[in-house]
């Protein structure tokens, strides 16, 4: 994946699925920090965006 570290403007938005989908493993697990690039910030950030989309039903909790 590309580092996209420093990047300050970065921004997860929810109902971006197709762009957030790029952070979700085969199994529905979000990416690790070492293997996205991202800051710390930057991270959690996503993880919220990626938790809101799921209760949304925009992105799966799991795969078959």
């Amino acid at each position: 994946m590309k580092k996209l570290k420093k990047d300050p403007n970065l921004y997860f938005d929810y109902r971006d699925a197709k762009s957030l989908g790029r952070y979700i493993d085969s199994y529905g697990r979000i990416e690790p920090i070492a293997k996205t690039g991202l800051s710390a910030k930057q991270q959690r950030q996503l993880a919220v965006a990626v938790k809101r989309a799921r209760h949304l039903a925009l992105l799966p909790f799991i795969t078959k």
